[in-house]
Protein backbone atom coordinates (compact mmCIF):
# COMPACT_ATOMS: atom_id res chain seq x y z
CA UNK A 1 0.00 0.00 0.00
CA UNK A 2 1.32 3.72 -0.75
CA UNK A 3 2.20 5.95 2.22
CA UNK A 4 0.48 9.03 1.15
CA UNK A 5 2.82 12.07 1.83
CA UNK A 6 0.49 15.37 0.99
CA UNK A 7 -3.11 16.22 0.48
CA UNK A 8 -3.82 19.87 -1.52
CA UNK A 9 -6.81 21.14 -3.05
CA UNK A 10 -7.24 23.63 -5.36
CA UNK A 11 -9.26 26.25 -7.35
CA UNK A 12 -9.05 26.17 -10.99
CA UNK A 13 -7.89 29.10 -14.03
CA UNK A 14 -6.81 28.10 -17.59
CA UNK A 15 -3.19 26.96 -18.41
CA UNK A 16 -0.08 26.01 -20.53
CA UNK A 17 2.95 22.98 -20.81
CA UNK A 18 2.76 19.44 -20.27
CA UNK A 19 3.39 18.19 -16.81
CA UNK A 20 5.05 14.75 -17.64
CA UNK A 21 8.42 16.25 -16.04
CA UNK A 22 8.33 17.64 -12.92
CA UNK A 23 11.57 20.14 -12.58
CA UNK A 24 15.16 21.07 -12.77
CA UNK A 25 17.76 20.06 -10.37
CA UNK A 26 18.57 23.11 -8.05
CA UNK A 27 20.57 23.58 -5.26
CA UNK A 28 19.47 22.17 -1.75
CA UNK A 29 20.41 20.76 1.62
CA UNK A 30 21.07 16.41 0.88
CA UNK A 31 18.08 14.64 1.52
CA UNK A 32 18.71 11.18 3.29
CA UNK A 33 18.14 9.10 -0.09
CA UNK A 34 20.63 11.95 -1.99
CA UNK A 35 23.76 11.45 0.51
CA UNK A 36 24.12 7.24 -0.62
CA UNK A 37 27.48 6.29 -3.01
CA UNK A 38 27.26 7.02 -6.78
CA UNK A 39 27.76 3.46 -7.01
CA UNK A 40 25.22 1.12 -9.24
CA UNK A 41 24.14 -0.38 -5.93
CA UNK A 42 21.41 -3.46 -6.27
CA UNK A 43 20.21 -2.36 -9.19
CA UNK A 44 22.88 -4.66 -11.10
CA UNK A 45 23.85 -2.54 -13.60
CA UNK A 46 26.91 -2.06 -15.79
CA UNK A 47 29.12 0.91 -15.27
CA UNK A 48 30.18 0.70 -18.78
CA UNK A 49 26.54 1.41 -19.78
CA UNK A 50 25.52 4.14 -17.92
CA UNK A 51 25.45 7.38 -20.46
CA UNK A 52 27.99 9.99 -19.70
CA UNK A 53 27.47 12.04 -23.18
CA UNK A 54 24.62 13.42 -24.87
CA UNK A 55 24.47 10.90 -27.50
CA UNK A 56 24.64 8.06 -25.37
CA UNK A 57 21.92 9.55 -23.51
CA UNK A 58 19.51 10.12 -26.40
CA UNK A 59 20.43 6.73 -27.36
CA UNK A 60 19.51 5.46 -23.81
CA UNK A 61 16.16 7.35 -24.35
CA UNK A 62 15.02 5.76 -27.72
CA UNK A 63 15.46 2.38 -26.15
CA UNK A 64 13.48 2.80 -22.95
CA UNK A 65 10.92 5.44 -23.62
CA UNK A 66 7.21 4.15 -24.12
CA UNK A 67 5.26 4.03 -27.77
CA UNK A 68 1.60 3.76 -28.05
CA UNK A 69 1.70 -0.44 -27.34
CA UNK A 70 3.23 0.30 -24.26
CA UNK A 71 0.12 1.91 -22.46
CA UNK A 72 -1.94 -1.31 -24.13
CA UNK A 73 -4.64 -1.51 -27.18
CA UNK A 74 -6.66 1.18 -28.39
CA UNK A 75 -3.45 3.99 -27.64
CA UNK A 76 -2.41 6.09 -30.86
CA UNK A 77 0.51 9.18 -31.14
CA UNK A 78 -0.81 12.34 -30.42
CA UNK A 79 0.56 15.44 -32.69
CA UNK A 80 2.97 16.91 -31.84
CA UNK A 81 4.39 13.48 -30.68
CA UNK A 82 7.98 14.18 -29.33
CA UNK A 83 8.79 17.33 -27.82
CA UNK A 84 11.74 19.77 -28.59
CA UNK A 85 15.27 17.85 -27.43
CA UNK A 86 15.82 21.37 -26.35
CA UNK A 87 13.24 22.19 -23.85
CA UNK A 88 11.75 20.39 -20.89
CA UNK A 89 8.82 21.31 -18.26
CA UNK A 90 9.63 23.70 -15.41
CA UNK A 91 6.83 24.63 -12.88
CA UNK A 92 7.25 28.33 -12.51
CA UNK A 93 6.74 30.60 -9.74
CA UNK A 94 3.34 30.78 -10.08
CA UNK A 95 2.72 27.39 -10.29
CA UNK A 96 2.38 27.78 -14.13
CA UNK A 97 4.35 25.03 -16.57
CA UNK A 98 6.93 26.47 -19.00
CA UNK A 99 9.26 24.73 -21.57
CA UNK A 100 12.84 26.00 -21.09
CA UNK A 101 16.01 24.73 -21.60
CA UNK A 102 17.43 21.79 -19.45
CA UNK A 103 18.55 22.02 -16.02
CA UNK A 104 22.51 21.79 -16.10
CA UNK A 105 22.14 18.18 -14.68
CA UNK A 106 20.39 16.83 -17.64
CA UNK A 107 22.19 14.90 -20.55
CA UNK A 108 19.46 14.54 -22.50
CA UNK A 109 15.14 14.25 -22.07
CA UNK A 110 12.45 13.55 -24.01
CA UNK A 111 8.60 13.37 -23.99
CA UNK A 112 5.98 11.63 -26.28
CA UNK A 113 2.39 12.39 -26.15
CA UNK A 114 -0.67 9.68 -26.73
CA UNK A 115 -4.11 9.52 -26.63
CA UNK A 116 -7.15 6.89 -26.66
CA UNK A 117 -9.65 8.61 -28.95
CA UNK A 118 -12.84 9.24 -27.87
CA UNK A 119 -15.54 6.65 -28.96
CA UNK A 120 -18.87 5.29 -27.48
CA UNK A 121 -19.72 8.58 -25.61
CA UNK A 122 -16.55 8.99 -23.89
CA UNK A 123 -14.45 11.62 -24.35
CA UNK A 124 -10.29 11.19 -25.09
CA UNK A 125 -7.86 10.27 -22.76
CA UNK A 126 -4.55 12.18 -23.34
CA UNK A 127 -1.02 10.43 -22.09
CA UNK A 128 2.37 11.37 -21.99
CA UNK A 129 5.53 9.53 -21.53
CA UNK A 130 8.96 11.00 -20.41
CA UNK A 131 11.95 9.70 -19.62
CA UNK A 132 15.59 12.17 -18.66
CA UNK A 133 18.67 11.04 -18.21
CA UNK A 134 21.14 12.94 -15.83
CA UNK A 135 24.57 13.72 -15.33
CA UNK A 136 24.58 11.34 -12.19
CA UNK A 137 22.51 9.42 -9.77
CA UNK A 138 21.99 12.41 -7.23
CA UNK A 139 20.77 14.55 -9.85
CA UNK A 140 18.09 12.16 -10.63
CA UNK A 141 17.09 11.90 -6.82
CA UNK A 142 17.32 15.36 -7.06
CA UNK A 143 14.49 15.61 -9.11
CA UNK A 144 12.58 13.05 -7.70
CA UNK A 145 12.97 15.27 -3.98
CA UNK A 146 11.57 18.24 -6.04
CA UNK A 147 8.51 16.70 -7.56
CA UNK A 148 7.13 16.15 -3.86
CA UNK A 149 8.07 19.58 -3.32
CA UNK A 150 6.42 21.24 -6.17
CA UNK A 151 3.26 19.32 -4.84
CA UNK A 152 3.29 21.09 -1.57
CA UNK A 153 3.99 24.93 -2.88
CA UNK A 154 1.84 24.40 -5.77
CA UNK A 155 -1.65 23.52 -5.30
CA UNK A 156 -3.16 24.67 -8.40
CA UNK A 157 -0.82 23.30 -10.85
CA UNK A 158 -1.44 25.28 -14.97
CA UNK A 159 -0.76 22.90 -17.89
CA UNK A 160 -1.53 24.06 -21.57
CA UNK A 161 -3.55 26.61 -21.90
CA UNK A 162 -7.11 25.59 -21.09
CA UNK A 163 -5.86 22.97 -18.40
CA UNK A 164 -5.78 22.25 -15.21
CA UNK A 165 -4.67 20.02 -12.06
CA UNK A 166 -5.75 19.92 -8.48
CA UNK A 167 -6.36 18.05 -5.34
CA UNK A 168 -2.85 16.49 -5.98
CA UNK A 169 -2.58 13.56 -3.27
CA UNK A 170 0.85 12.62 -3.74
CA UNK A 171 2.81 8.95 -2.20
CA UNK A 172 6.08 7.70 -2.25
CA UNK A 173 8.25 4.41 -1.86
CA UNK A 174 11.44 3.61 -1.72
CA UNK A 175 13.03 0.77 -3.06
CA UNK A 176 12.11 -2.09 -0.99
CA UNK A 177 9.31 -0.56 0.67
CA UNK A 178 5.77 -2.51 0.30
CA UNK A 179 7.05 -4.91 -2.40
CA UNK A 180 8.55 -1.72 -4.66
CA UNK A 181 11.38 -3.66 -6.22
CA UNK A 182 11.35 -1.65 -9.92
CA UNK A 183 12.93 1.19 -9.14
CA UNK A 184 14.90 2.85 -6.15
CA UNK A 185 12.20 5.47 -5.65
CA UNK A 186 8.82 6.18 -7.05
CA UNK A 187 6.44 8.62 -6.86
CA UNK A 188 2.32 8.65 -7.81
CA UNK A 189 0.07 11.15 -7.75
CA UNK A 190 -3.32 11.83 -7.82
CA UNK A 191 -5.96 14.47 -8.50
CA UNK A 192 -8.61 15.99 -10.62
CA UNK A 193 -8.00 17.41 -14.21
CA UNK A 194 -10.15 20.78 -15.98
CA UNK A 195 -10.12 21.55 -19.15
CA UNK A 196 -11.55 24.38 -21.38
CA UNK A 197 -11.38 21.72 -24.18
CA UNK A 198 -12.97 18.85 -22.39
CA UNK A 199 -14.56 20.46 -19.33
CA UNK A 200 -14.54 18.05 -16.18
CA UNK A 201 -13.46 17.95 -13.16
CA UNK A 202 -12.00 14.23 -14.83
CA UNK A 203 -9.19 11.96 -12.94
CA UNK A 204 -5.55 12.54 -13.16
CA UNK A 205 -2.87 10.24 -12.58
CA UNK A 206 1.33 10.87 -12.44
CA UNK A 207 4.23 8.56 -11.72
CA UNK A 208 7.48 8.69 -11.74
CA UNK A 209 10.22 6.52 -10.74
CA UNK A 210 14.42 7.08 -9.98
CA UNK A 211 17.03 4.41 -11.22
CA UNK A 212 20.55 5.06 -11.67
CA UNK A 213 20.82 8.56 -13.59
CA UNK A 214 17.66 7.92 -15.35
CA UNK A 215 13.91 9.32 -14.55
CA UNK A 216 11.14 7.71 -16.42
CA UNK A 217 7.38 9.42 -15.71
CA UNK A 218 3.80 9.30 -17.22
CA UNK A 219 0.58 11.42 -17.19
CA UNK A 220 -2.71 10.45 -18.06
CA UNK A 221 -5.91 13.06 -17.87
CA UNK A 222 -9.13 11.53 -17.95
CA UNK A 223 -12.23 12.50 -19.89
CA UNK A 224 -16.15 12.29 -19.88
CA UNK A 225 -16.88 8.33 -19.35
CA UNK A 226 -13.70 7.32 -17.90
CA UNK A 227 -12.64 6.44 -14.90
CA UNK A 228 -9.66 6.50 -11.92
CA UNK A 229 -9.05 2.68 -12.85
CA UNK A 230 -8.77 2.49 -16.56
CA UNK A 231 -6.31 5.99 -16.17
CA UNK A 232 -4.03 4.12 -13.92
CA UNK A 233 -4.26 0.89 -15.74
CA UNK A 234 -2.81 3.08 -18.74
CA UNK A 235 -0.18 4.67 -16.67
CA UNK A 236 1.11 1.75 -15.12
CA UNK A 237 1.35 -0.55 -17.29
CA UNK A 238 3.36 2.46 -19.44
CA UNK A 239 5.69 2.99 -16.53
CA UNK A 240 6.37 -0.84 -16.26
CA UNK A 241 6.94 -1.27 -19.38
CA UNK A 242 9.72 1.77 -19.23
CA UNK A 243 11.25 0.15 -16.34
CA UNK A 244 11.66 -3.23 -17.44
CA UNK A 245 12.87 -1.43 -20.49
CA UNK A 246 15.90 0.36 -18.46
CA UNK A 247 17.19 -2.58 -16.48
CA UNK A 248 17.38 -4.08 -19.48
CA UNK A 249 19.50 -1.85 -21.09
CA UNK A 250 21.61 -1.12 -18.21
CA UNK A 251 22.07 -4.82 -17.07
CA UNK A 252 25.72 -6.48 -16.19
CA UNK A 253 25.74 -9.33 -19.24
CA UNK A 254 26.86 -12.41 -17.65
Amino acid sequence: MLVPLTLVACSGTDAPGPAANRGSATSHSPSPRATEDEGTGSTGADPARLPTTRAAAVDLIDRVIADADSFGPGVVKRRPYESDPATWPVLDADCVWQQQKPAKSVLATRTRSFEVPAASGKGPVRLSAVVTVHRTREDARWEMAESLEETMRCPTQQLRQGELIGSLFSASLAQGESGQHNSEDSLVESGSFQSAELGGTYPYSWQQAQSLQVTVAVTGKGAKGRSEAELDELTTRAQAAMLVRLASVTEKKS
